[in-house]
Formats: structure tokens, sequence, C-alpha cells
């Protein structure tokens, strides 16, 4: 309080200063930020074409593949010659031109085995017939004409050859039976997977129109984000009131995310203006409280100086007589030791005169009638009016809003024209065409190859089964002759059941000298097919020889031109859109569709967005217009900043009431009094002093502790008002210049923020189309108009053709040849042993 006025005066100066500076530099930082809904997201496409892909088969590892490879290497070394490229053209091109001798030239290998399996299918049955023959003259076949000691020997070798070859043939038949039985299991859906592959191929391509107008019905994707994004469901909001500052900005965090553009735009002005707005409200709101505070408290003062002046006035009297009485009554020579209180009762006179203090007339007499406005009106219509910028923001952007959406529904009419003015089907109908000749050619050889691999399968089938009886002969009749041997003392003793074990070796020479041609036959036929689709069709495709056969111009005839057909352009070749395809690209790229449809141009985003973008930069609107001080509110703060309640003199009053309202403490005197009361012995002198103590009590407890609680209200009210008045004019300078301040700043600012929230707005909802139509671009030249399903099918024909069809053929081929050459010694070993298990006609020591 003893501070001189111009040091508070100058910190409150400086204090806002550096608020007022602070807020200039933080809030341009702070409206460069976008409140609405933060950055665009990433939109989530539907995949259009799942459904339409053909699934890529792959080659299945088996525990045959050692035998498909061992295969291999023998048709290898069979047929030794590349792709015969001249006589394919030749017999393509002109049939009648293919002379016989160069076919024999190229499939030499397998003319050199068909006259091997010529030769097995005549020699082994006329050999047949011959041992017939000589069985019928007893010539072979019979029994061992002298015992040697060197039989043992020579039967037990023969024994372990026979089983030897026998379970050669074994394995060789049940490698038969398994191979012959795979391909059963893959030729029915291998077959089947022709026309389906072919009718994927073919609704794929049919569906590219479909996917183009489904990849453009996408465009919902981004129009309802942004629809949602212009208007969406809020709450109701609150009024602002000082104590309810917190509620309302968590009120304003809750509706921001389902806000649209206009509520977020009110949002976003309210979130960025309110620290500015609410501060010059409350500052607003502490000078009034203090114009109203100020004005009791100088009514106090008022008041209770002259009922303290008026107090003393009526005080005095009684006081001095008071003091008369016992200053005579402690003078009495019969009071004893009544002079230690004498000097104290002289002392008893009035202490403070509050008649010298000054006088607060005139400033309340400057301040009489005021407030003459309702500031706590004027504060709760400001805050509505800043409170409703949400509101109005719903209010004044709403046709903006809907002007916004028709033109949503209009950039969706252009959109349409993408799918109108796509070109593909021009391009795709000729390989339609093609896949549907195909499918149809396809059918009767499909239902050709499935009758003759039935019978393939039952020929197979019977066959093995003939070699598993020849196996079963085999295995009895060594078992029976070995058994009846054992059982024989004397070897030239007859014994049924070596007997019967030679003749079931000879009933199993009988059946492989009887099916061993039909055995060849069945071996040549399955071989000379899937050795020339092995060597002549799946070797020359994984080593895409075919394709560079059907590449090369002149080979084909113009009936079979794959380039025009399918519509490639004349620079492309099938290996190129063949690996192109298989790289995953489409049709576009294949066919450079690009050269007649401009696509990019077609995608521009400025296309479709130059409304939408110029509806929202040419909006304006005042959204910032808020009076927070009417005139009346002004004039009464400035009348209260020039009442002169700062030229008061509130030291006066502080040191006035320092002094006591009694200069002698009245309780101490009649406590003193009391005390000597008991010291008497004078009847009379101790009863007056008894009642001199009793008039000080009653003195000090109605007269001097009133005096003492005005006292003490005095100084509350003295301290507010000595706190207040050095400042009170620099405080209501500032309150006046912050409100004008405000109010002139929140409709720029408004503005500025609602510019900013529009930018941000279009930014964010141009990334969302910018994001479709890239989508879109993307989409129809890779997705879409995809050939990938072109390559795949090639490659799923190979697989199915050669991986899962040839390698069982050739296996199953292999297998059963193997059987039917091991029984050529087999069918030696078994008649070698049959004398063995016989009676030897001389027993020779």
């Amino acid at each position: 309080l003893t501070e001189p006025p111009g040091s508070h005066l100058a910190a409150e100066a400086m204090r806002v200063a550096g608020l007022l500076l602070a807020w200039a530099l933080l809030c341009p930082a702070s409206t460069q930020q976008c409140h609405l809904a933060g950055p665009g997201g990433v939109l989530r496409f539907t995949d259009t074409h799942a459904e339409i892909r053909v699934p890529a088969l792959h080659r299945v590892p088996s525990s045959l593949d050692p035998l498909y490879g061992l295969v291999r290497r023998c048709l290898d070394l069979i047929q030794q010659n590349p792709l015969p490229t001249e006589l394919l053209r030749a017999a393509l091109n002109d049939p009648g031109s293919v002379r016989t001798s160069q076919v024999v030239q190229y499939e030499l290998g397998y003319v050199v085995c068909a006259t091997v399996a010529l030769l097995f299918t005549v020699a082994v049955p006329v050999a047949g017939m011959c041992f017939c023959y000589c069985r019928s003259r007893r010539r072979c076949g019979g029994r061992l004409r002298a015992h040697r000691r060197s039989l043992g020997c020579r039967r037990h070798c023969l024994l372990a050859c026979l089983s030897l070859t026998s379970l050669v043939i074994l394995i060789s038949v049940i490698c038969a039976f398994v191979t012959s039985q795979r391909v059963k299991g893959q030729m029915e859906p291998g077959l089947g997977a022709v026309p389906a592959t072919l009718r994927t191929l073919r609704q794929h391509i049919a569906h590219v129109p479909q996917g183009v107008q489904m990849v453009v019905d996408q465009f919902e994707v981004p129009r309802q984000q942004i629809i949602s994004d212009l208007g969406g469901k809020h709450r109701a909001g609150h009024w602002w009131a000082p104590s309810q500052a917190s509620h309302y900005d968590e009120t304003l965090r809750g509706t921001r995310c389902l806000a649209g553009l206009s509520r977020s735009v009110g949002l976003s002005i309210h979130t960025q203006l309110k620290a500015m707005t609410y501060a010059a409200l409350a500052d607003l709101q502490d000078r009034a409280g203090d114009l109203q505070t100020s004005l009791h408290h100088l009514q106090i003062v008022d008041k209770t100086t002259r009922a303290l002046a008026s107090a003393r006035a009526e005080l005095e009297p009684a006081l001095r007589e008071r003091r008369r009485r016992v200053v005579a009554l402690l003078d009495d020579p019969r009071c004893t030791s009544c002079a230690s209180v004498l000097g104290t009762a002289q002392s008893l006179e009035l202490g403070a005169d509050y008649s010298k203090v000054p006088s607060v007339e005139k400033v309340l007499k400057a301040l009489s009638g005021l407030p003459r406005s309702d500031f706590a009106e004027m504060i709760r219509q400001g805050n509505g009016t800043f409170n409703s910028i949400p509101e109005l923001a719903v209010e004044r952007m709403a046709q903006v809003i809907q002007d916004l959406r028709d033109e949503m529904a209009r950039m969706t009419e252009k959109v349409q024209s993408i799918a109108d003015g796509f070109p593909l089907p021009d391009y795709t109908r000729p390989v339609s065409e093609a896949l549907v000749k195909a499918e149809d050619r396809s059918q009767p050889y499909l239902q050709e190859v499935e009758r003759f691999e039935q019978y393939r399968w039952i020929a197979g089938t019977v066959l093995c089964s003939i070699i598993l009886l020849i196996l079963a002969c085999n295995v009895t009749g060594m078992a029976l002759g070995t058994y009846g041997l054992s059982k024989r003392e004397d070897p030239s003793d007859y014994e049924c059941r070596g007997e019967a074990g030679a003749k079931l070796l000879l009933v199993g020479v009988g059946l492989a000298f009887l099916f061993s041609w039909l055995l060849i036959l069945l071996v040549f036929a399955t071989f000379l097919v899937g050795g020339n689709i092995q060597t002549l069709v799946c070797r020359n495709w994984v080593n895409q020889e075919i394709y560079k056969f059907i590449d090369t111009p002149g080979n084909l005839p113009p009936s079979m031109n794959l380039t025009r057909q399918l519509n490639l352009r004349r620079d492309s070749n099938l290996s190129a859109t063949y690996w192109e395809c298989k790289s995953g690209a489409g049709l576009w790229e294949v066919l450079q569709l690009d050269r007649s449809y401009d696509l990019d141009e077609h995608l521009k985003t400025a296309k479709y967005t130059a409304d939408f973008q110029k509806r929202l930069s040419d909006f304006t609107a005042r959204l910032g217009d808020v009076r927070l001080l009417r005139s009346e509110g002004r004039q009464d703060l400035e009348t209260f900043a020039r009442s002169g309640m700062d030229e008061v003199d509130y030291r006066r009053f502080q040191e006035e009431m320092k002094n006591p309202v009694v200069q002698t403490s009245l309780p101490g005197l009649a406590r003193s009094l009391e005390g000597l009361q008991k010291m008497q012995r004078n009847v009379t002198v101790a009863g007056r002093l008894a009642a001199e103590a009793r008039a000080l009590w009653q003195m000090q407890n109605s007269t001097v502790q009133s005096q003492e609680a005005l006292v003490a209200k005095l100084a509350e009210s003295v301290q507010f008002l000595s706190r207040l008045a050095p400042h009170l004019q620099e405080r209501v300078k500032t309150t006046l210049a912050t409100t004008a301040s405000v109010e002139a700043r929140l409709p720029v600012q408004a503005q500025q923020i609602l510019r900013q929230e529009i930018g941000c707005f279009t930014r964010k909802e141009l990334r969302y189309l910018a994001q479709y139509l890239n989508w879109v671009g993307q989409t129809l030249r890779e997705d879409v108009a995809s050939c990938q399903p072109l390559a795949t099918a090639l490659d799923n024909g190979r697989v199915i053709l050669c991986d899962r069809i040839a390698d069982p053929w050739n296996a199953f081929w292999f297998s059963l040849g193997c059987c039917t050459f091991f029984l050529i010694p087999n069918i030696i070993f078994a008649i070698r042993l049959t004398k063995h298990f016989r009676p030897i006609r001389n027993r020779l020591m």
C-alpha cells in the first residue's frame, strides 16, 4: 500500500501488452491448422473383379517325380530333334506338300521303337507257338535226365533270377496301376478345365464393360464421403457462462466429430476465437464487478464514518463523567491501595476521531445512479451471440451446402461419361468370338479323348491284372515247387506239390506268351501319343519355341493368324503379349489403347471439380459480428474511472484506524477496580468500586464494542478500495481497449478462419476425388481390362496337359513296357525252373 501508484500502472500495462503480443503471435500460427477432421483419409474401393480371376495351377510335388524325370530323359534320348519348324509350316499351309520321308526322318526314334515293338509282337507269339509244339512233342519243359550235384546250385540260381524278375515286374505293374489311375483321375478334370477356362476367359472379356461400369459406380464411395463431410447430424449448442466454460469446451469436442462443413466452420471459428473473446468477457465482467463492489464499499465507508463520528460524540460526555467518578473514588482516603490505579483512571479518554478522515461524498455523487446498464445481461447476450456462431454458420451456409450437394449429382453424370466412352469392348469383341469358336470346336475332340481314355484305362487295368495273375502263378509255382522238393526224399520219386508248382509256372508262361503282344501294342500306342505330346508339345511349350513359331510370319495360315483374330497391334506378337500379360499388364497396355483414347484427359480432377471449387471459393458470410459492450455500459465504466475514487487519501483512514476507540482499555480498568474491591475494608468503598467496574463493563459491551465492529467493517472496505484505486483508471482503460479491439477483430478473424476452413475442406475433398480418379485409371488399365487371365490360362493348360496328364501317361507306358520286356526273362527262367520241380528220370551218383 505504500508503493507509488505509477509502479502498479506500469506493471499492469506491461502485463496487458504482453498478453496482446502473445495472442497476436500465436493466433496466426493457430489459423494455419485445419480443424475440419484433419487431412483426408484413404478411401477403400471394392475389388470388382475377384470373381472372374482364373486360378493359377501349379505342378504338385509327387513321390513319382523321379519316375517322371526318368521317362522324360528317355524320351529326350529317343527324340533329340528340335521343333520341326519347316515341317509344321508345310503341314499347316500346304498339307499335300508334306512327304512321308520328312515325317519318318523327324520321327526316327519313334520308328525304331515301332520296329522293336513290331518284332516283339511277332517274335514272342511265334516263340510261344514253338514252345507249345515242343511241349507237345515232349522235347522242352520236361524232366531232367540225370541227377547231378550241381543241380541244387543251378536251381537256387534260377529261383533267385525268377524272383528278381517277378519283383521287378511287380514294382512295374504297381507303378502302372498307380499312374493309370492318376491319368484317369486327372483326365476328367483336365478335359473339363478346357471349356471351363475358355468360358472364364470369355466371361472375363465380356465382363469388361460391366467392370468399367462397376468402377464408375464406385464414385459412390467419395460421393458419400463428401456428402457426409458436407453435412452431418450434430448436437444442440449450449450457452456459455464463466462457470460453464469447461463444459462448453467438452461439448464442442464432442460435436466436432459429428459436424458437417457448416457446423465445423462455426466450431472452428468458435474454438480459435474463444480464448480472446472469453478473456474480454471475463475482463468486462471483472470491471462490472469492480464497479458494483466499489460502489458498495464506498457507501459502507461513508455510512460507517458518519456512524463512528456520531457514536464518538455520544460517548465523549459519558466517558468524561465516568472518569470523574472513578478518579474521585480512587482519590478517597478510605480507598486502600488505590493510588496505583489512579493514573490509569486519569488517562481515560477517547481515541480515534473519524470526523477528521477524508469524505467520499464527492465520489458517491459522481457514481450516483450507476450502473445505468445491466452488465450481467449485456455479458450474457455477448456470450450468447458468440456461442451461437456454429448455429449461425449452419444457417448462413445452408444454401451453399445444398448447391454443393446438387453439384455432386452433376459430377456423378460427368463420371458416367468415362464408362460411356471407354473403347475396350471394340477390341475385346474379336477375342470373345475366337473363344466361343474354340469352345465349340473343342467339345467333340474332348469327348473323343475322354472316350478313348476310358478304353485305355479298361485295357490297361485288364492287362495289368493279367500280369498280376502271371506273377501269382510264378510266386505260387515257386512256393509249391520248393516245398515239394523239400518233402521229396528221392529225386526220381513223383511228388504232387512239385508237379503242381511246375504246372503253375507253365501256366504263367502260357499267359505271358498269350498276352504279351497285346501288352506291347498298348505300350506302343500310349508311347506314341504320350511321347509326341512330351517331345513335340510340352518340351517346346516350356522353352517358348511354340510361341516363337507362332510369332514367325508365314508359319501360320491366314485363317489361324492370332494377331489379327485377337486384334493385337501389328508390332506385337504372341510371345511379347504373353510375357506382358504374365507380368500383370492390362489389355489397355497390350493393345496400346492410349493411342485412340486419352484416359488421362478424361481423368483430370479439374474437369470434375471446377464448379465445386468455384462455389466454395465464391462463398462469403459474416459470422463474427459480436457486440460485447454497448455505449451505456462504456459510459458507466468511463464515469467509474473518472469518479475520483483513486484521489481519496485512504492512508488517513488507515492511520486513524490504528487508534483505539478509547485510549485506556476499559476492560483492564474494570478488572483493576474489581481487584481493589477485594482489598477494601470499608464496605461502602468496596461497593462503589464494584459499581464503577460494572459501569465500565457495560460501557465496553454496549458502546465501545459496537464502534470497534464498525471500525473493522470500515477497515475491510478501505482495504479493498485502497488496493483497487491506484489501478482503476488503467484497468478500465485496458478493458475498454480490449473490448473494442476484440469487437473489431472478431469479424476479420472469423472471415480468415472461414476461408481457411473452406480451403482445408476443399483440399480434403479434392484428395478424395483425386484418390478415386487415380484408382479408376489404375483399375481400368490393370485390373478391369487385365490380360493376366490369358497368360494364366496358357500356363494352366501346360500344367494340365504336361504335368498332370502327360507325365503320368508316359509313366504308365514306361512301367507297362518294363513289365512287358521283363516277361521274356521271366518266361525263360520259369521254363528252366519247371524241370527242377519234376522227378528226375535217371539218378546218377
